[in-house]
């Protein structure tokens, strides 16, 4: 896994030499097909077997779906092979899914309003949520408040709770987090229990729609921020930024945003080579450019850019972002950063 990572078109070709139907993996294994499969490599592929293309495990981009069916619609990659879907481990992986030889379905919303955990449609507007599919059959999927633990509307934000045959009992010998985990219940009518799926999303037309882990939430005067959001801008803002991290630390009783960005190898090294900036100079306009960026598309201030060497933001076995690991390291300043 750790060399696709590295190398992404070896998966691309291995879908492509054995001729495979199904495969698939979390958003960011698509976008980083895009940003590091070359020309080349895209003209010795063939994907045209490929008729389900499931993307899960983390929210999805509708932006990364459309660049990844043009990108690799040479090889024989059509659009319509993507199989959205959701699902964790404590419900045995599959909770909902889309429908089979069909393009995901998106859903444009006011992005002010979804940051108040309110769902306003926004026919044509720029800011476009993909739906994770239908709920299964033998599950039940409500929408909670999880503070007052009360569902909540149809067009609200809220936690995600899952009960049904599939969710699992508990966590081997951790009985208070098996309780906390497992045993929930509606507040307002008593029905449960359900498993807390630590994800934030709403229902829409009998459709998940997924906006981001609750855990990672950044309240930001009294705005509801996803990371996701932020990370997206922030590796759109500079041609040398790879994955991104961004968290909240507590600084005086206020939540400040911090930016972990891991840079393309040789970047700073190339710009001092081309005679135009030093490397401090090069870093500093990075760094500009990332919080200009954040400061017009979300409004927010950006308090710290850390800029890591690439593959050094911690991440699962499985490649996603551990947020609260870079915050970790963030404060006890163990990250690896570029030397000065």
């Amino acid at each position: 896994m750790s060399s696709c990572r590295r190398w992404p078109s070896c998966w691309l070709e291995a879908v492509s030499r054995h001729g495979a139907t199904i495969s698939g993996g979390p958003n960011f294994a698509y976008d980083l097909c895009v940003r590091k499969v070359t020309p080349e490599q895209i003209a010795a592929l063939d994907l045209s077997r490929w008729s389900l293309a499931f993307s899960g495990a983390e929210p999805i981009r509708a932006e990364t779906l459309d660049r990844f069916a043009r990108t690799f619609a040479p090889s024989g990659f059509r659009a319509d092979a993507f199989y959205t879907c959701y699902g964790l481990a404590e419900a045995t992986l599959f909770v909902t899914g889309g429908d089979r030889g069909q393009a995901p379905r998106t859903l444009a919303v006011d992005a002010q309003a979804l940051a108040q955990d309110q769902v306003v449609l926004q026919p044509g507007g720029a800011y476009q949520l993909v739906s994770s599919g239908h709920i299964r059959a033998g599950q039940t999927v409500v929408i909670v408040d999880p503070e007052t633990r009360t569902q909540r509307g149809p067009d609200q934000v809220g936690e995600i709770w899952i009960a049904g045959e599939s969710v699992a009992r508990g966590y081997w010998d951790r009985p208070a987090e098996t309780g906390e985990t497992f045993g929930a219940y509606l507040a307002d009518s008593g029905q449960g229990p359900f498993m807390r799926s630590g994800d934030f999303g709403f229902l829409k037309d009998g459709e998940l729609y997924v906006t981001g882990r609750l855990k990672d939430l950044i309240i930001v005067d009294g705005r509801n921020l996803y990371p996701q959001d932020l990370e997206a801008t922030v590796e759109a803002a500079h041609p040398a930024v790879g994955a991104t991290a961004v968290f909240a630390v507590d600084l005086g009783g206020e939540e400040r945003v911090v930016v972990a960005a891991e840079v393309e190898r040789n970047f700073v090294f190339a710009q001092k080579q081309a005679g135009g900036q030093d490397n401090g100079q090069a870093k500093q306009a990075l760094v500009t450019a990332i919080r200009r960026a954040v400061a017009e598309q979300h409004d927010v201030r950006v308090h710290a850019v850390a800029l890591l060497k690439t593959g050094h933001i911690p991440k699962t076995s499985s490649g996603k972002i551990q947020r609260h690991a870079c915050r970790n390291g963030f404060l006890a300043g163990t990250l690896d950063l570029i030397e000065e």
